[in-house]
């Protein structure tokens, strides 16, 4: 769920009930909707193939409201993805009775007073970060009309670091197997998740996104721009880390190292450099670049300690099943939407009747 200025996006339902979707509030009329190149976005996060989760959904949303003719109506967006390739039996022989540690099964159960939909992870699961994607998706023209551009990759896997520098063009990320743009690291990076699958074990990594366009001044000192985006990532399952610029390495550096430098590009007075982030006292003011560290895939086939629900006592658990060796990888495509979600909220806010102007400019008026 993402609950911001102008926007919000509710998501709804579980990773083994019959459809997954969401609501989006907030959209003006008038924004262009082309479902099929959302359900090529989504193709991006689908599971199945070589280096994922077996499992194999079609992912393609059906718009339920709030679409007329090719465009918003500015009535609530909602839309389905249904599910279709559903197993459940790792879930009920063994989740059902023990809780997988990593996962949130432990404190869901307790928090739903045992009411918890544990097959797949029920609500809390990744495959709700589909939704995400397609809102994400269903954004971005409003992000096209300001001019706002997204992209991004995966940084690291496993401790292999991804080596580029700027700007990273989507075409060249999604080229690459692993959406890492660096083949030598893309090739590593397979090496190392290839051996973690055949141990049973699973690998942790990081996402990087940039964003470039938004006027300098984007955002709020109070409802902070890069507090919202921070939010909109920590909430998506599997991150456990947020970096705005250089990030943790901040702390060992100097002013005369930190600080970039001023200048004027494109007309626009930015802050140019990578160690700020392109964000300074809430507001967007350059390219802005952040990071989301992801934990390895909890289940895992090697064994691990946890407790017996109906005995409370130790014992041990071994998963099986269908899961990704790595979640960082899928969560490229994610992130990217996350970032997409809350650029669009803001840039609501900071154009607001200019909308209007942006579409008749644009020839998106009908």
């Amino acid at each position: 769920m993402y609950k911001g200025r102008i926007l919000t996006l509710v998501d709804w339902g579980e990773s083994h009930g019959c459809c997954i979707g969401g609501v989006l509030l907030g959209l003006p009329p008038g924004i262009p909707v082309d479902v099929d190149k959302v359900n090529r976005e989504l193709a991006r996060r689908r599971p199945g193939g070589r280096l994922a989760s077996p499992r194999r959904e079609e992912d393609r949303i059906e718009v339920l409201s709030g679409v007329y003719r090719g465009y918003t109506t500015g009535a609530p967006l909602s839309f389905i993805i249904a599910n279709k390739d559903v197993k459940s039996r790792f879930y009920e022989e063994v989740v059902k009775y023990k809780p997988r540690p990593g996962h949130s099964d432990a404190p869901a159960r307790l928090y739903s007073q045992g009411f918890y939909d544990y097959r797949g992870g029920g609500h809390y699961s990744g495959r709700l970060t589909a939704v995400t994607v397609a809102a994400g998706a269903l954004v971005e023209p409003i992000l096209d009309m300001a001019g706002v551009e997204t992209t991004a990759y995966l940084a690291s896997l496993g401790g292999v670091e991804c080596r580029v520098d700027g700007w990273v063009p989507r075409d060249k990320v999604y080229g690459s197997t692993l959406y890492c743009p660096d083949p030598e690291a893309s090739q590593a990076m397979e090496e190392e998740l290839e051996d973690a699958r055949r141990r049973g074990d699973s690998l942790g990594g990081s996402v990087e996104a940039l964003a470039r366009g938004a006027p300098t001044g984007l955002g709020s000192p109070v409802y902070r721009i890069d507090g919202a985006l921070a939010q909109a990532l920590m909430a998506i399952p599997g991150v456990r880390g947020v970096e705005v610029g250089a990030g943790a390495r901040l702390a060992s550096m100097r002013g005369s190292e930190s600080n970039d430098p001023i200048r004027v590009r494109e007309g626009q007075v930015v802050s140019d450099g990578p160690m700020m982030g392109g964000l300074l006292g809430g507001h967007a003011a350059g390219v802005i670049r952040l990071r989301a560290t992801l934990k390895p895939t909890s289940t895992i086939g090697v064994e691990q300690d946890t407790v017996e629900w109906r005995s409370l006592e130790e014992a041990r658990i071994r998963g099986w099943g269908r899961h990704d060796p790595a979640i960082a990888v899928r969560a490229v495509p994610v992130v990217e939407a996350a970032v997409r979600i809350v650029l669009a909220d803001y840039l609501l806010e900071w154009t607001g009747r200019m909308m209007h102007y942006y579409r008749l400019e644009r020839g998106q008026n009908k």
